[in-house]
């Protein structure tokens, strides 16, 4: 018997959050796509917390909602918790968040994968990269997977997670994996370096799960979810679901002196992990250390599901050996009877720094091979969703030689982050906030679906039915705007008295009475459009300058090395980088306004005269 060989237009590796937005994006715009997975039952699994969204996070998923992603469809069907984040601020931001029953979510996922036309589910483990010259560039072909077969595509899509050559950590207790209960993978890093990629270690974490019915949870304080649960999938109107609380406890002084004990058994700070850790998100023993004059910090304690006991302690992320996990637990008030069912580690992974990208997830070294999620440096199941839908649907248009698509900081939080992620790369895990975002105003959570669904329409990645909802949402929120703009209460209209700090909608409703049928996803545009214009006119004018600095594009073969007066470092950046637009390139860090001026006149045919600040030093 000879080599099986089995032949798609898109091979997606890794069957995580990045890649099956990959393979249900590649194929919704008409790719045949196999998705491979060591694991078959771990589709879509939730490795940590039992959640989804969040401040900035829950902005992605409303953004991959409104391209046809699956993710807020997802959490809609499985939430057991809803809440809108930092509603005492404004708007932009306000995030988005949920608890899932962890199960439900992953079995909600690997439903829709498996009911998408055009994509097979497989479960193969990948071992090597196959790639091919022609026409004097490196093209991708294929994976060979264990058991002698090989797949052959043109576009290969690796989102590999936390598995490539994964160590976990509990003390000094090392095993290989990347996830509790699963192995890790070797060939795909030893193929990667083979190619020519750079190859780096990050670190990340995760808490010990309790038995919920050992908490005492009168001595903890209930956490419930909104009395109006609002939905991810503009798809919904709203939710009706039974929710369930969530608890919060704080460690202590004794807490504390018992981690300082026992620090020198922490893989952290024993030398056992060399490796960078998420800063915003650290371990215990980071907090214990990093804030020493805190005497106390909170702790979530997050039900798993609907059918389980199994409570995640989210806060408590941690690599100390199990010994001092049980004394750190029965150290907490409402825990000092608590049963640990999963013990906390760390895992060191390998991912390639994704300056070895095009701003379209693409790598720079080989034709068709793109890579999304953990594999680029990112944490978190948002992040990964975003970052595979973006390779997914550039896989699906390489193959047809289309333009790739590029969402710009002002199109999408997804834009901002591939950005900064191919651009700026990454000394850390990166997680999206907030404040990377210089057009925030525009970027809210709840308009993502006018900003997005007509290009996901254009692409092939948003349905009809899809369509036709957005196109009434828009047409009330027009038909809304125009009544308020042209309807008078004494000497003002509806819309100035909305521009009022005081007014709110119900305002308007006391005074004109009509407007209480509006429906809330309509409303809710509305005020946000009024009250904030002018923050978002001057938004938009931003945006018109940098759009005017991007539209000098850079040829991607530039020679930085021939050009006069540009530092040694601007030379190695731009090179390693080569950033599309001098835009682009004014975002790398170490560039100066100096080296943009040089590279404008190459760019112009002109030759810079010297001058002190483009000496170098």
């Amino acid at each position: 018997m000879g080599r099986s060989t089995y032949t798609f237009d898109v091979l997606v590796v890794g069957a995580g959050h990045a890649g099956t937005e990959a393979a249900l994006a590649a194929a919704r715009a008409g790719a045949s796509v196999a998705l491979l997975t060591s694991n078959l039952d771990t589709v879509a699994q939730m490795s940590c917390n039992p959640a989804i969204g969040g401040v900035a996070k829950g902005q992605l998923v409303r953004e991959i909602d409104a391209l046809g992603g699956a993710m807020g469809r997802a959490i809609d069907a499985a939430g057991i918790q809803f809440r809108m984040l930092n509603v005492r601020k404004g708007p932009a931001m306000h995030g988005p968040r949920a608890q899932a029953d962890k199960r439900a979510y992953q079995q909600e996922v690997k439903r829709v994968v498996e009911s998408q036309p055009g994509l097979a589910l497989r479960q193969e483990t990948v071992e090597d990269l196959l790639t091919e010259s022609r026409r004097g560039e490196r093209r991708a072909r294929g994976v060979r997977v264990r058991g002698d077969a090989e797949y052959l595509a043109p576009c290969v899509v690796l989102t590999t997670g936390t598995f490539l050559q994964a160590v976990m950590h509990t003390g000094e207790q090392t095993t290989p994996g990347g996830r509790a209960g699963e192995g890790t993978t070797a060939g795909i890093s030893e193929a990667l370096r083979r190619l020519g990629f750079v190859v780096s270690r990050f670190k990340t974490g995760t808490p010990p799960r309790l038995n919920g019915r050992t908490i005492d949870y009168d001595r903890a304080e209930r956490q419930p979810g909104d009395d109006t649960p609002r939905p991810f999938s503009f798809l919904r109107d709203r939710l009706e679901v039974e929710q369930i609380p969530c608890w919060t406890v704080h460690t202590n002084e004794s807490v504390h002196a018992l981690i300082r004990e026992n620090l020198h058994r922490a893989p952290m700070y024993s030398g056992q992990i060399r490796s960078s850790g998420p800063r915003y998100c650290p371990s215990i023993e980071d907090k214990v250390v990093r804030f020493a004059e805190k005497a106390r910090h909170q702790l979530f304690l997050e039900p798993e599901g609907r059918r389980t006991h199994e409570v995640y302690v989210n806060g408590l992320s941690t690599s100390l050996p199990r010994d001092v996990q049980d004394a750190v637990i029965q150290r907490i008030p409402a825990l000092e009877r608590a049963q640990i069912v999963r013990y906390g580690y760390a895992v060191e992974y390998d991912y390639c720094p994704p300056d070895q990208l095009w701003p379209w997830l693409e790598t720079k070294r080989i034709r068709g091979l793109f890579f999304a999620g953990q594999l680029n440096g990112t944490t978190g199941y948002e992040e990964a969703g975003a970052q595979g839908l973006v390779a997914g649907i550039n896989a699906a248009l390489r193959l047809r030689d289309a333009p790739p698509l590029v969402l710009g900081r002002d199109q999408a939080y997804i834009g901002v982050m591939i950005d900064d992620l191919v651009t700026r790369g990454v000394d850390e895990p990166y997680r999206m906030f907030t404040s990377r975002a210089e057009h925030r105003m525009v970027l809210r959570h709840d308009n993502a679906d006018r900003r997005l669904t007509p290009l996901g329409r254009r692409l092939g990645l948003v349905d009809e039915p899809r369509g036709r909802i957005l196109e009434e949402k828009v047409g009330r929120i027009e038909e809304t705007l125009s009544r308020i703009r042209s309807t008078r209460i004494g000497q003002s209209t509806l819309e100035e008295i909305l521009r009022r700090p005081e007014s709110t909608w119900e305002t308007l409703v006391a005074m004109f009475p009509p407007l209480a049928e509006v429906p809330d996803p309509v409303l809710e545009q509305v005020v946000h459009d009024v009250k904030y214009a002018g923050y978002v006119f001057r938004q938009r004018q931003q945006v018109d300058r940098m759009a005017r600095l991007a539209e000098r594009s850079i040829p991607p073969d530039l020679d930085y090395d021939a050009i006069p007066h540009l530092r040694s470092e601007a030379r190695e950046k731009l090179g390693r980088i080569r950033p599309l637009s001098l835009a682009q390139a004014s975002r790398i860090s170490g560039i100066t306004p100096a080296d943009l001026a040089v590279l404008l006149l190459r760019l112009e045919g002109r030759r810079p005269r010297p001058s002190p600040a483009n000496d170098e030093p």
